[in-house]
């Protein structure tokens, strides 16, 4: 019976699920206000079930209301933010929030009339009633705070996992989901006595809610992200909405403008305004710091008896495998022309050695030129403090470096002022 009921919360979550984001994905036809009413109108009995229904789980007892529907409901105000955005979200935020106090209000004066017993037995429960809309005061409030929290948790630690969507996700939902037990559970047991099973078996079933609800989300972000792009709309700075909605599309904004348009990497106006800052923080905490100045050989050749479309490819693939290869800590930049700038942080002369290396054979080993030849790249390395504490001084010993490592011959790695530090393998 327990594997049985658990079958049954896992289907109504898909179901709850599926349907949500079929209205939300038909929001462009049909309007976003079907999608809001669908979300608000279970708020009802998402509480009466909280209140009154329970289940035994193999790890205790739940309720399918907070498990299924307040944890879905918290899953769709987050997606509705990552699909739109700030200032879209804070309607259902707010309009649950007024409209259940609002109920709540009617109810107060609702209990005031005096009521004909029309229907024989039937009688309004109006303790049933008070109870139901002190939860349900108590339950909007909170599902308030957790719709700001998960929302803020969830830019606050996008830096951190940008790169593992469902990590974010997870870690968003169960970290405000626990909270929201927490908060749930008390008025529960002073309102109506639930016994502490109820808290540590419905913070399980949240827990189970937030893995499945992050596998659907995922799914569904996959299955979307190419059909859909955000509208921007001029809004005033008003409130904390306002505040997330202008500075995540600053930062896109910002993010897109600095990436050269062609290789994808950060262009010269990024390199200028960043780098003496990456390499002045470096030097003040006295971490190691190294500069590669890379240049693709005989480039003008390739341009001239290839074309400057076939010049173009072979740009875009030698950053693609730069950026492949490249550490979390490592900024790429096309300086310019044929020439890219990567500037390590924490990583040491002798260790910048190697990765330049490993990058030089890279490139030749995975790009060829239309007629079949290898692509080589000459690569000059300078480090701080060694060599400068500044963006230019780091610049022009890198530079003179790579000059003499095409001097030399080529496909090599240059790291002193000698002739060359690096054969071809």
């Amino acid at each position: 019976m327990q594997f049985y009921n658990l079958l049954l919360l896992i289907g109504q979550a898909i179901l709850y699920f599926t349907v949500m984001v079929c209205l939300l994905q038909s929001r462009h036809r049909i309007g976003l206000g079907v999608f809001l009413c669908a979300l608000g109108v279970m708020h009802f009995l998402e509480t009466y079930l909280a209140s009154v229904f329970y289940i035994a789980l193999p790890f205790g007892v739940i309720s399918p209301g907070s498990t299924v529907l307040f944890s879905g409901k918290l899953m769709m105000i987050l997606l509705l933010y990552i699909k739109e955005d700030a200032a879209i979200v804070r309607q259902p935020i707010y309009g649950l929030l007024v409209g259940n106090f609002l109920l709540v209000g009617l109810v107060m004066i609702l209990r005031n009339h005096q009521t004909l017993p029309l229907i024989d037995g039937k009688v309004p429960d109006i303790a049933f009633i008070d109870e139901i809309g002190w939860l349900m005061i108590w339950g909007t409030t909170l599902l308030f705070v957790d719709s700001i929290g998960i929302i803020l948790l969830y830019e606050r630690i996008g830096s951190w996992f940008r790169a593992f969507p469902a990590l974010r996700i997870l870690i968003c939902a169960m970290a405000v989901l626990t909270f929201d037990q927490l908060g749930f559970y008390v008025a529960l047991r002073v309102i109506s006595g639930a016994p502490i099973e109820v808290l540590y078996g419905g913070w399980m079933a949240k827990m189970g809610a937030a893995a499945v609800y992050t596998v659907l989300f995922v799914i569904f972000l996959r299955l979307t992200r190419h059909h859909e792009a955000r509208s921007v709309v001029s809004l005033g700075v008003g409130d904390i909405f306002h505040v997330l909605t202008y500075r995540e599309r600053y930062e896109q904004l910002l993010e897109a403008a600095g990436r050269d348009h062609l290789t994808g990497a950060y262009g010269r106006s990024r390199y200028d305004a960043e780098g003496p800052r990456i390499i002045e923080a470096a030097v003040r905490r006295g971490q190691p710091l190294s500069m590669l100045v890379i240049d693709i050989d005989n480039f003008k050749l390739i341009n001239d008896s290839l074309g400057h479309t076939a010049g173009d490819r072979i740009l875009k693939k030698v950053s693609d495998v730069l950026m492949a290869n490249l550490r979390s800590d490592d900024h790429l930049f096309r300086y310019g022309g044929e020439e890219f700038v990567v500037i390590c942080e924490r990583l040491p002369k002798e260790a910048a050695h190697s990765m330049a290396d490993r990058l030089r054979r890279t490139i030749s080993d995975a790009i060829l030129k239309d007629e079949g030849s290898e692509v080589t790249v000459s690569v000059g390395i300078s480090a701080a403090p060694a060599d400068g504490r500044s963006l230019l001084q780091l610049f022009e010993h890198a530079d003179r470096r790579l000059y003499s490592a095409k001097q030399s011959g080529r496909d090599r790695v240059c790291a002193d002022d000698a002739a060359y530090a690096s054969a071809p393998a």
